[in-house]
């Protein structure tokens, strides 16, 4: 499992840590942290041939508007995936994971 936090401790828009690598079928638990209301995004042109965008991402409408509340999803096709929060894809909050 690994734990991506959702803003980070000093205020900053930003996924922490923002690019990080797993095991196919990893659990990515991503944790509201400062900074909110944010959500997670998978862009569909930045993952894997054959993955289903809307089924690994928040709905752009849904936000995680408390410290403390999650999101979780299991990625199991390798590669890498691309994400963002909506809110603040603006303000540079993205990250990318690989799953290998």
């Amino acid at each position: 499992m690994i734990d991506v936090l959702l803003g980070a401790d000093d205020g900053s828009l930003a996924f922490v840590p923002s690019e990080f690598s797993c095991s196919p079928g990893c659990k990515i638990v991503f944790k509201n942290n400062a900074g909110f209301p944010h959500n997670i995004v998978f862009d569909e042109d930045s993952i894997p041939s054959g993955v289903d965008a809307s089924k690994i991402s928040m709905s752009e409408e849904d936000l995680l508007n408390a410290k403390g509340e999650t999101f979780e999803v299991a990625l199991s096709n390798k590669g890498e995936y691309s994400f963002y929060c909506s809110p603040h894809q603006g303000a540079g909050m993205v990250g990318k994971v690989t799953v290998n």
